[in-house]
């Protein structure tokens, strides 16, 4: 049975493992696309995108997430009650003081971003600190800085850029297959050959960002469990958690700031409404059903 420690040894290699994944694939795409329009420039423009999101996907992937959904820090004097919190559960759990931001949304959310214990974040909503009690909230930032402990922040939040990146490389490429740019010539050499590639390139500029998405969500339904799981482990109080994801799920307060590329951060999806639990449905969830999750908790024995 694998354990928070091997858990965690994991999730580094697995972070590494998709940036090459990621790296690959872009420069795939480009190579495809140099011989269906028979110009080497997309090659190269795929190498240089590659290396420049592997390195920009490491290093910024946490700043470019909270830009995203709006966050902004604080310091003690700011909220000493949510500080104390936090630093106490750090204390606790073994782990530097982290960074904390708020979101200025009224919808209760968080979550937990950065490379690695050094450079952790913990964001939370507005609507999170005035609408759990102490206990909940101490069970949602648990949660929070489970993931940082379980070293899967840099897996989740390096894919926010990767996912980005292969999407908007995606629709570039189709843009082009759909104008016929520099087709032409491809095709006045070799009609039947360049047919072949086209279309090739076509159905790999869609099923690359679907790929990516898929992976996107796999890992943030495995990782929940996990640090639902350890975050229970250190408070002590399952319940406080669990009391914490009915209200969130619960609340149908929308997020402004929610978008795609960081749905899965979150401890809930941030979009609210439209729900499914049919095993399709189920696929392209952001998150394992709450149902699931709060059985488990009640579950725990501690």
């Amino acid at each position: 049975m694998p354990t928070l420690y091997s858990q965690a040894a994991s999730n580094v290699r697995k972070t590494f493992i998709l940036m090459a994944f990621f790296l690959v694939l872009i420069i795939a795409i480009g190579w495809l696309f140099s011989q269906i329009y028979g110009d080497p420039v997309f090659l190269y423009i795929a190498v240089a995108i590659s290396f420049t999101q592997s390195f920009v996907s490491y290093y910024y992937s946490d700043k470019i997430a909270l830009a995203m959904n709006g966050a902004h820090p604080i310091e003690k004097k700011d909220d000493p009650e949510l500080y104390r919190i936090v630093e106490n559960l750090a204390m606790t759990s073994g782990l530097p003081m982290p960074k904390i931001y708020i979101i200025d949304e009224m919808q209760p959310n968080a979550f937990a971003t950065g490379r690695d214990e050094k450079h952790a974040v913990v964001a939370v909503t507005r609507g999170l600190m005035e609408r759990l009690d102490k206990s909940e909230l101490e069970g949602v930032i648990a949660h929070e800085l489970s993931h940082i402990k379980n070293k899967d922040i840099l897996l989740s939040t390096v894919v926010v850029v990767l996912v980005g990146v292969i999407a908007l490389i995606s629709d570039f490429f189709l843009r082009m297959s759909f104008w016929g740019m520099g087709s032409k010539s491809r095709d006045d050499n070799n009609n039947s050959s360049g047919a072949v590639l086209m279309v090739l390139g076509i159905i790999a500029a869609i099923l690359a960002p679907l790929a990516a998405a898929l992976i996107q969500l796999a890992i943030s339904r495995k990782r929940e469990f996990l640090a639902d799981a350890s975050g229970a482990l250190m408070t002590r109080y399952p319940e406080g958690l669990a009391s914490a994801l009915q209200k969130i799920s619960g609340d149908p307060t929308p997020m402004r700031s929610a978008n795609t590329s960081t749905a899965h951060l979150f401890i809930s999806s941030p979009f609210k409404g439209k729900k499914g639990t049919s095993w399709f449905a189920t696929l392209f969830m952001t998150h394992p059903p709450v149902e699931q999750r709060i059985q488990a908790l009640i579950g725990m024995k501690i």
